[in-house]
């Protein structure tokens, strides 16, 4: 815990910095959500198409989903979801004349949560 999700645009793969992202992510994380930073995960998953109302082209995507242990202040998840976008903001650059539309959430982990470490 946390886990973190990151869904974006393919047409975003050079314009957006993710390592940096996610560490600047991982430290917003810690310092909003009292999160550990050992516990700080972030996936990428690049989506090859995006279609934004009739449009198929001109338009990317950058979706976070932010997953935490039940017991977060509504505050506390407003100001990580704002710190998300500002991070965003910070990250990606698109270019090309690609309209951005960005969104962050975070999601409480349901309680059957579990998870185990291993290392080979």
């Amino acid at each position: 815990m946390p886990q973190i999700t990151v869904d974006y645009s393919a047409e975003l793969a050079d314009d957006f910095d993710r390592p940096a992202f996610a560490r600047a992510l991982h430290t917003a994380v810690v310092d909003i959500a009292a999160a550990r930073p050992p516990a700080c995960k972030t996936q990428f998953r690049r989506t090859e198409h995006t279609t934004v109302g009739p449009d198929t082209e001109g338009h990317a995507v950058v979706h976070v989903t932010l997953g935490l242990l039940a017991g977060r202040t509504e505050e506390t998840k407003a100001r990580l979801t704002e710190a998300v976008l500002e991070l965003l903001r910070q990250y990606v650059k698109p270019v090309g004349g690609l309209a951005l539309h960005a969104s962050a959430e975070v999601r409480e982990l349901d309680p059957s949560y579990r998870k185990y470490e291993q290392e080979g």
